[in-house]
């Protein structure tokens, strides 16, 4: 097979804060916590006594602020930061945020978390009135709705402009006299409030940053809120009432960082329910357990305790190697694949093996881990996976919009156990994520986004729809 190797990656992460004289290194700081949510690039925008400043680039963080005096420039009491994986916009430095605008009346950061459904009707309609967008990511919509609307204040702007966009978004903004945080609807995104020992208050993707900070977590942003940070204190808004909490499921599997709580429900706790869950649904005889790093780990070591049978260290990651999928041949995509991640033969050699994994996209990866193990010594490899089987796209800020990526949209798991050369195959159940998870003991809301495993999706899909249905038609082999 020569398609590419490719692994599910979410779009982005946001951290704000406003009150604290460092408030751009401790953005930066943030924004590392968040790093796992993006590396393709990064971005500060701060507010100096009301003037704006801002600095944005391609790569890593620390790449993007490599030279010290582009952070520290951006001064003043407040900022918001942004760490980037593109799903919508392609990767040019026009489509990295946050983006600054600078109008006649007004200077604007804006940054997001997420993807519009209705973003091309949006910018055809905005487009047709005399809009120019400087980028083709979908976040410029929501400044251009803001800007053309007839309300008389900014609040009421932007309210019924979040009232135009559709789909999943947890959007930053800061002017030049407040910071302000939006969720969508369904509040398919994380977006939590913090505050540190100052008295600064600050916004994030994952409470896991507010850790790193030393701020205090204050309480989650709830679907439909608006949240306004400013020297007062912070109040919270509904701009609209017409709510219905679906988490997505992926934030708990696979996206958010272990050391997270999202809902009231820790991350690693849930992974952990995860791997105990399918020890139940799917027991085997084998010698040890091994996760696959690094965010099957927790899992993994769910299902060794549920199962009583040990849990070692079988697979080690290499945390410095660049993207494998980016390799421009399939030799060098599969030594990218050695170099990123090898088996510990001193673990495995002789061992009947339990490969514990968060998913499964195309196979690919999953059939080269279990070689790797086999090429180690491993008698037999037992595959596990801690979800459901991908079967249909994401259009709330995955960047997997089509079944032709998903090897369980159109085989059986017989058939993708014989495509990974796995001796087993067995998935989590949608009740054992359920409620392995526990949203409903845990959250103010109730409900998670479960549409990858069973296209039951939360809202329209608009733009999308289209292409959904087509998907539908797609027949793809993996074989």
């Amino acid at each position: 097979m020569s398609y590419e190797v490719r692994s599910i990656n979410e779009e982005c992460g946001v951290f704000g804060i406003w009150g604290h004289p460092e408030a751009a290194n401790i953005t930066y700081f943030g924004l590392h916590s968040l790093q796992h949510r993006g590396q393709e690039g990064a971005g500060i925008v701060s507010n100096d006594s009301g003037r704006l400043l801002g600095h944005r680039d391609l790569g890593l963080l620390s790449e993007v602020f490599k030279d010290p005096r582009k952070l520290a420039r951006l001064t003043g009491q407040a900022a918001i930061g942004h760490v980037r994986y593109a799903t919508a916009g392609n990767g040019s430095v026009d489509n990295i945020q946050p983006f600054l605008f600078k109008f006649y009346d007004q200077s604007i950061g804006l940054a997001h978390n997420g993807n519009l459904t209705n973003a091309r009707s949006l910018r055809t309609e905005l487009e047709k009135d005399g809009a120019i967008f400087h980028s083709n990511s979908d976040t410029e919509i929501l400044m251009h709705l803001i800007r053309r609307s007839y309300e008389t204040t900014f609040l009421a702007k932007l309210k019924a402009a979040l009232n135009e966009v559709k789909g999943g978004f947890a959007y930053l903004l800061l002017t030049e006299d407040a910071m302000i945080a939006a969720l969508d609807p369904n509040g398919f995104r994380p977006l939590a409030i913090g505050q540190m020992k100052n008295g600064a208050y600050v916004v994030t993707s994952e409470t896991c940053a507010l850790e790193g900070i030393g701020a205090r977590f204050v309480q989650d942003v709830h679907p439909g809120e608006l949240v306004i940070i400013d020297d007062n204190g912070y109040t919270i808004e509904q701009y609209t009432t017409d709510t219905q909490l679906a988490i997505c499921s992926m934030e708990f599997i696979y996206f958010a960082r272990p050391d997270s709580d999202i809902a009231g429900v820790n991350v690693h706790t849930a992974r952990k329910n995860m791997g105990r869950r399918l020890a139940k649904e799917a027991p085997i005889e084998a010698d040890i357990v091994v996760g696959v790093p690094n965010s099957s780990l927790s899992a993994a070591s769910g299902y060794a305790e549920a199962s009583g049978i040990p849990y070692e260290i079988g697979l080690v990651k290499n945390q410095y190697i660049a993207r494998t999928f980016i390799q421009p041949t399939p030799e060098l995509r599969e030594q990218g694949v050695r170099m990123k991640l090898s088996a510990v033969r001193g673990v495995v050699e002789g061992k009947k093996v339990v490969m514990v994994d968060d998913s499964i996209v195309r196979g690919t990866t999953s059939r080269r881990i279990v070689r790797l193990l086999k090429e180690a010594g491993a008698k037999e490899v037992h595959v596990r996976i801690a979800s459901p089987p991908l079967k249909y796209p994401c259009f709330y800020g995955i960047d997997i919009q089509t079944r032709k990526e998903l090897i369980a949209a159109n085989h059986t798991v017989e058939e993708i156990r014989t495509c990974i050369e796995a001796d087993s195959l067995e998935f989590l159940s949608e009740d054992g994520l359920i409620e392995a998870i526990g949203l409903k003991e845990n959250a103010p809301y109730s409900g998670l986004c479960m549409a990858y495993f069973n296209g039951d999706y939360p809202t329209p899909l608009y733009d999308y729809e289209e292409k959904y249905r087509e998907s539908l038609k797609e027949k793809v082999s993996f074989f």
